[in-house]
């Protein structure tokens, strides 16, 4: 048995931690707050992004449209494969999730006989794959706080110009996505070329059959200007998503840390509790044992 004194030390010791662990967790839950109010706000725009351009999709000839984010490509030789991760860690396995979900879908997209182009967010995707040797298209670290705008701006306008200049034929996208501080949903979707399922099924809804309209310029070229912002608010949206989550797992993980030391406190004091009513119930039988024989 550990004498009291060890006891006492690594009870100071994991007191000491749990501070640290509270700290993190109130620092991440103020971080949680306004990602979070981010994200909502980032959200309505988005989607009614999505259902303007449905309704103008609408208006698309059938075939070959002449705008490369709506063209599909004949083949499917490279993919651009984009996996959002953090720049910190000790936020349980919101980074190891992503990092599996992309390792999954280069395995099946090799299997296909697929090369697959590796963008990743986050300086612990890039060490993990670096770590593990595969080879990185862009790296973009250190954004991953508190995304702008331009961040997602840099990282849409490589990736539609790969796609327009048929360098890769699909991009899908990796990334945690938000449900509340105590959930996140690894979601992955394929952002180019754009589905026409999922306009199809906005157009639906949002434009009747029956309605027209007179576009000035024509709806191209308003298509043509609209389709990179669309893609760019896409991923944007999703690195809003990634940060909001990546809080609320990192709270989560503080506050389970921090319950996790105060039990061990609890189990340590009892421990030293224990040990110290050892050394006094010995000390008084090593006095009675003296009393008797001097008796």
């Amino acid at each position: 048995m550990a004498s009291g004194k060890d006891l006492k030390r690594r009870i100071t010791s994991v007191q000491n931690t749990r501070k640290i662990t509270k700290a993190m967790e109130m620092v991440a839950a103020a971080r949680l707050r306004r990602s979070q109010q981010r994200i909502e706000s980032a959200r309505p725009y988005a989607n009614w992004m999505m259902e303007f351009i449905a309704g103008l999709v609408r208006y698309a000839p059938t075939g070959p449209t002449g705008l490369p984010l709506l063209d599909v490509h004949r083949e499917t030789k490279r993919v651009g494969l984009v996996a959002l991760t953090g720049d910190r860690g000790l936020c349980g396995a919101f980074n190891s999730n992503i990092v599996r979900r992309s390792l999954e879908l280069m395995q099946q997209y090799e299997s296909l006989g697929i090369e697959v182009d590796l963008h990743v967010v986050g300086r612990r995707g890039v060490g993990t794959f670096n770590f593990q040797g595969h080879e990185l298209t862009g790296e973009y670290t250190g954004i991953t706080d508190r995304p702008r705008f331009l961040n997602a701006q840099t990282l849409a306008n490589r990736l539609i110009e790969d796609y327009a200049e048929h360098r890769i034929d699909l991009v899908h996208l990796v990334y945690n996505q938000f449900k509340s501080a105590i959930e996140q949903v690894v979601f992955d979707q394929v952002i180019l070329p754009i589905q026409e399922e999922v306009v199809t099924s906005y157009a639906a809804e949002v434009v009747a059959p029956h309605m027209e309209f007179i576009f000035e310029p024509s709806p191209m070229v308003i298509l043509n200007d609209l389709l990179p912002t669309y893609v760019e608010m896409a991923i944007f949206r999703a690195l809003l998503e990634s940060s909001a989550s990546e809080h609320g797992a990192r709270m989560t993980a503080m506050r389970n840390a921090s319950d996790a030391a105060l039990e061990m406190i609890d189990e340590l004091t009892l421990a030293m509790n224990r040990a110290r009513q050892a050394s006094i119930t010995g000390e008084i039988l090593e006095v009675v044992a003296g009393a008797d024989a001097l008796a």
